[in-house]
């Protein structure tokens, strides 16, 4: 593309993220050389399978780089452009979605105010090693890297299934519906023409909570899905049961619950059932449907002991803080925002229960890193069952992945994390966050080498084993 003289180059150091000590840099790049080009692993994260399945040509640079990415679409919004401006349909129908190039002059208006944050890093590592631009982004050039970025996006080799190898990706896994037919991983798994793994994932959160505005037609839906009367909750128990081996059949390996706190006490079957047969009627009290979803939480993790799922689990965020942009906008645009964690009283009556049952793998996520060596770390030190999650949406830096590794190492070494989770809506984001990672983690593993904790060859076989063989073992991949 045409350069512009008072454009800021684009040039991602090769040493970035790597200490600065020149000791530790020599060893954090010897580890990183020998990860770099690994093939990704994707255990969690939210692309859509249709995307894969249907493979047709992105239509425009800012509806897949922009729109989909709660993490841009927060960063943009806290600096004054509107949700309806970077492309969010507007429910209220007072603004209507705008064109690509518009949004994309957004992004380049307000560039500056992603310095220092995890998304300039990402967006600078895609820019330049997906697509090939050599110019930060500017109002100056912002109309001609656009359409830079558009050639490319209609040519074959910009594809969605043509990235995925050019990223080299080798498991995906997407998040979906207690309900969802699964067809797009139907279709992916019998074409001969593609050779990637796509997995689902078996995300319910609407069933546990029956306060939930969508409960009672989630709860319907699975039931009409399973061929399940869910009229009860022992009914609504065996339909997702059935819905669980619906997805364990089209390849699915976990589960993932995202849950206001981590609270598991059981109740007895005359009180599930009392509570159940309320929501139905619409009248079920705050302190019923909390105990409601507390006993959903156990029975999850009985289902996963039973079946051989992966459990996921991220209490500690308060959803739709705004109510006005939710309203206004739906939700996953921006507005959730982290609680404080808990896990070790809250969950002692599920991992009490199964917390050492042969195969049961629990994985835990939190935005808030002080109970990484507090909570999680212990907890994954001493339960078999225990895994402790990677840092996650707020503690997605290359700063936090540090003092995770640094909190969690001690009480739990290596083995007992989750690899590297992107968390991702923002398909072409991908490579570059495990890039991060990669260099954040031998980082890491440079500073236990210098201090003679670790050895070299230690460092460089750990850090194999945490883009492949740990994610691998902790999601049954």
């Amino acid at each position: 593309m045409t350069q512009t003289s008072t454009a800021t180059r684009l040039a991602p150091h090769p040493d970035r993220l790597l200490p600065a000590d020149p000791g530790a840099r020599r060893v954090a790049r010897t580890v990183y050389d020998t990860v770099k080009d690994a093939p990704i692993i994707s255990p969690h994260g939210h692309v859509d399978a249709a995307l894969i399945a249907a493979d047709q040509p992105f239509s425009d640079p800012a509806s897949l780089l922009i729109t989909p990415d709660h993490y841009v679409l927060r960063l943009l919004h806290a600096n004054g452009v509107d949700l309806a401006a970077l492309g969010r349909a507007d429910l209220s129908g007072t603004s209507p979605v705008p064109p690509g190039r518009a949004i994309w002059r957004n992004l380049a208006d307000h560039w500056d105010d992603s310095l220092g944050t995890p998304v300039r890093y990402w967006f600078e590592t895609e820019l330049h090693d997906v697509f090939g631009l050599t110019e930060q982004p500017s109002a100056a050039n912002a109309d001609a890297q656009y359409d830079h970025i558009a050639g490319l996006l209609a040519s074959p080799a910009f594809r969605p299934r043509a990235l995925f190898d050019t990223f080299g990706i080798e498991v995906l896994a997407t998040t979906d519906g207690p309900a969802d037919d699964l067809a797009a991983h139907a279709q992916l798994a019998a074409d001969p023409a593609f050779t990637g793994r796509v997995v689902p994932t078996f995300r319910a959160d609407a069933v546990f909570d029956p306060t939930r505005p969508d409960w009672r037609p989630v709860v319907d839906a699975v039931g009409q899905a399973a061929g399940i009367d869910t009229g009860t909750h022992a009914g609504l128990l065996a339909a997702l049961r059935a819905r669980r081996q619906y997805f364990i059949e089209h390849g699915a390996t976990a589960t993932d619950t995202g849950v206001l706190d981590a609270g598991s006490t059981p109740l007895s079957v005359a009180d599930r059932e009392r509570i159940h047969a309320a929501a139905l009627r619409g009248d079920v009290s705050t302190e019923d449907a909390t105990a409601y979803r507390h006993d959903m939480l156990y029975r999850w993790a009985e289902m996963s002991v039973e079946d051989g799922l992966v459990m996921q689990l991220h209490p500690g965020v308060i959803r739709n803080h705004h109510t006005p942009t939710l309203e206004r906008f739906g939700p996953d645009t921006g507005h959730d925002l982290p609680a404080v964690g808990s896990f070790t009283t809250p969950l002692r009556p599920l991992l009490e229960a199964f917390g050492t049952a042969p195969g049961f793998h629990l994985v835990l996520f939190t935005v808030d890193e002080t109970v990484f060596s507090r909570e999680i770390g212990p907890l994954a030190g001493f339960y078999p069952a225990v895994y402790a999650g990677a840092p996650w949406w707020f503690i997605d830096t290359p700063a936090a992945i540090g003092r995770y590794r640094s909190a969690i190492t001690d009480s739990a070494s290596f083995t007992k994390t989750s690899g590297f989770i992107d968390d991702t809506r923002a398909y072409c984001s991908i490579p570059a966050r495990h890039d991060m990672a990669r260099r954040a983690d031998a980082a890491y593993l440079a500073s236990l080498v210098v201090t003679h904790e670790i050895s070299e060859e230690d460092a460089v076989r750990t850090a194999g084993r945490i883009v492949s063989d740990i994610p691998r073992a902790t999601f049954k991949l």
